[in-house]
């Protein structure tokens, strides 16, 4: 069986935390940030988790995470 490649897209926007779930970081936070409250831009800068249902698609993106 050959190698598998890694999604290297994938690989730049989630890592595994210890336990295996898969951490990512929070959208609209790249632009139009005049409009958005310190509080939303405090928030968005922390990391969340990916959701249960979307975990087996990505872990199959990253397979030797």
């Amino acid at each position: 069986m050959p190698k598998l490649k890694t999604h290297r897209g994938a690989a730049k926007r989630f890592k595994l935390t210890g336990k295996g779930k898969i951490k990512r970081s929070k959208a609209y936070k790249s632009h139009i940030l005049t409009k958005k409250t310190a509080k939303r831009k405090r928030n968005l800068r922390q990391a969340g988790l990916v959701d249960k249902s979307n975990e087996k698609q990505i872990k199959r993106l990253l397979p030797y995470s």
